[in-house]
């Protein structure tokens, strides 16, 4: 930051810098291993920006979310995606009630009126009722009957989702995927964590989490995120990495064209440059590098790409073609 930052941004800074380590340790009372996922999380809340988390069943995607959300001091809300939950469900409906003036229509809010939300299995409802986030993820208020409402700040929404090809899923639309700053993917733990995980969880309640963060820290470290400066060459190979995943354009590499048939838009730049912005205080570091962005490609670009039938009968994931062009793009 530059000399002239002011004395809370410095403080700001400062927190920042161990935010991280004190995270890991908080989140590691209830959770084993899983650090690239909770790492990529905090950059997601820092930055201000929504979560998809991708796993399969038993993952502990649903706890992981919920153990964060406790070391942060904010209202939480979770909402169980299922086929029949409908938009209002989400949002809130009017309802006749009796007031001393006598009866009228009263707006009861939904629960995504909270600061963060937990889209629980968010792909096992229809696109109709996915699509009632919309409006919530981007511009952070809610429109029913004609009457837009505010959401309170700060609002994430953290979703999980199981893999599309489990049974009972659907698809998010393309519009809602790319309001997600990050699709986090969650594997499965090696062997020496699994057996850590079922010492502890049969062995009876664990140690509570402590909260790190008040909603009014997280408004400030966002601010402080996006002053952080980047150089033009830096921002410009985020930009050339998210057009090099676009098929059809000059100069694009052969494989583009040959595997992809989306590719990443303008949305994911942005992503790109505040992702490494978050990254690189988190490193105690107050300038952008190139590394920064490449470390943030994959958990930006993976749910921004869509391979076609070719590049899926050849056995090429998206996650391959992500780090093609990280070798083909010069920085």
């Amino acid at each position: 930051m530059s000399e002239s930052a002011s004395l809370s941004e410095r403080q700001v800074v400062e927190l920042l810098s161990t935010a991280r380590q004190r995270l890991f340790a908080e989140v590691g009372k209830v959770i084993v291993g899983q650090q690239h996922v909770v790492d990529e999380m905090l950059i997601a809340l820092l930055a201000g920006g929504h979560c998809l988390i991708t796993g399969a069943p038993g993952l502990a995607k649903t706890l992981l979310i919920k153990t964060v959300a406790d070391v942060c001091h904010l209202s939480f809300q979770r909402i169980q995606f299922t086929p029949d939950l409908m938009p209002s469900d989400i949002t809130g409906t009017e309802i006749l009630e009796d007031t001393p003036e006598g009866r009228k229509l009263v707006f009861s809010r939904g629960p995504v009126f909270a600061n963060m939300i937990l889209a629980d299995e968010i792909n096992r409802t229809p696109p109709k009722t996915q699509a009632s986030l919309l409006e919530a993820m981007q511009e952070h208020q809610v429109t029913v009957n004609g009457k837009t409402m505010p959401l309170p700040e700060p609002f994430f929404v953290l979703a999980t989702q199981n893999p599309i090809e489990q049974e009972g899923t659907y698809p998010l639309p393309e519009a809602q995927l790319d309001r997600f700053m990050l699709n986090i993917v969650i594997d499965y733990l090696s062997e020496d964590d699994e057996v850590a995980v079922v010492t502890r969880t049969t062995a009876g309640k664990g140690e509570p989490v402590q909260r790190l963060f008040t909603g009014e820290q997280l408004l400030a470290f966002q601010q402080v995120v996006r002053k952080v400066p980047i150089a033009e060459d830096v921002a410009r190979y985020a930009v050339r990495l998210s057009a090099a995943s676009r098929p059809g354009r000059d100069g694009v590499p052969d494989f583009v064209n040959q595997w992809i048939s989306w590719g990443a838009g303008t949305r994911a730049s942005q992503n790109l440059v505040l992702g490494a912005k978050t990254r690189c205080l988190l490193h105690n570091r107050t300038h952008v590098t190139v590394d920064d962005i490449r470390a943030m490609a994959l958990p930006v670009l993976r749910h921004r790409i869509l391979v076609n039938y070719k590049a899926e009968a050849e056995g090429v994931t998206v996650e391959k073609v992500i780090q093609r062009l990280i070798e083909s793009v010069k920085s």
